[in-house]
């Protein structure tokens, strides 16, 4: 059995993860998802392809020491969502009033949330000359299809205080998943993490996903 870490601290991703039998170890990162975000920006990477994935890299090396001297031959796994509107990164408001602003231009549109996964073999990490691949980093996107809601139940929603906490002020397994109408790919990716790609990368990595399972129920053998 092969240990994952979760550098989140979303209870969103650690559940689906245990839905898929996997039981992860959690570590947040902490780190500065604006000064990250205003970094690449002097950079002129400004997509939202390009700074998920940042950010779920940097969660993975501001983890990656603490992880490694508590569970050597772990998977560490980090994720990072936005919400991609006409090429424009929207993550978590700033406050209501940006949640308002927000889901007025989101109604009746539709988005692109986008999931950066970074994974890393603990067991390789450092290691010189690598026995294999050592990180892998990805994409998921999903078309979110939004509801358009007059002002009266934007005000109500954002007033619940949940759009303030999530990537692009909305959630699917939450309150608003009532004003999503339609997805087009992966559910769990809007969620915060897609299990298919996930299961590509560790696979990619040299293990097989089955080896993960630590919170399988198994029947008679």
């Amino acid at each position: 059995m092969t240990r994952v870490v979760l550098a989140s601290a979303s209870p969103a991703r650690r559940a689906v993860l245990r839905a898929a039998g996997i039981e992860p170890e959690v570590m947040v990162s902490g780190v500065d998802e604006l000064a990250i975000e205003d970094g690449l920006a002097a950079e002129g990477r400004t997509s939202p392809a390009e700074l998920c994935v940042a950010l779920a890299t940097a969660k993975a090396e501001a983890v990656l020491p603490q992880a490694r001297a508590a569970w050597p031959d772990a998977l560490l796994v980090a994720c990072d969502s936005v919400l991609d509107l006409d090429g424009v990164a929207l993550g978590k408001p700033h406050d209501a009033a940006d949640a308002v602003r927000r889901w007025r231009s989101m109604r009746g549109r539709t988005g692109v949330l986008r999931t950066g996964h970074c994974v890393a073999r603990l067991d390789r990490v450092g290691v010189i000359p690598s026995t294999g691949p050592v990180w892998v980093t990805d994409v998921a996107s999903t078309l979110v299809v939004f509801a358009d809601l007059d002002d009266a139940t934007i005000d109500a929603y954002v007033a619940t205080g949940e759009p303030l906490h999530v990537a692009g002020a909305f959630t699917l397994d939450g309150i608003g998943g009532a004003f999503v109408e339609r997805v087009d790919g992966d559910p769990a990716n809007v969620i915060g993490l897609s299990l298919p790609l996930l299961r590509r990368m560790v696979e990619n990595l040299g293990v097989p996903w089955t080896d993960l399972w630590n919170a399988v129920e198994r029947g008679p053998q």
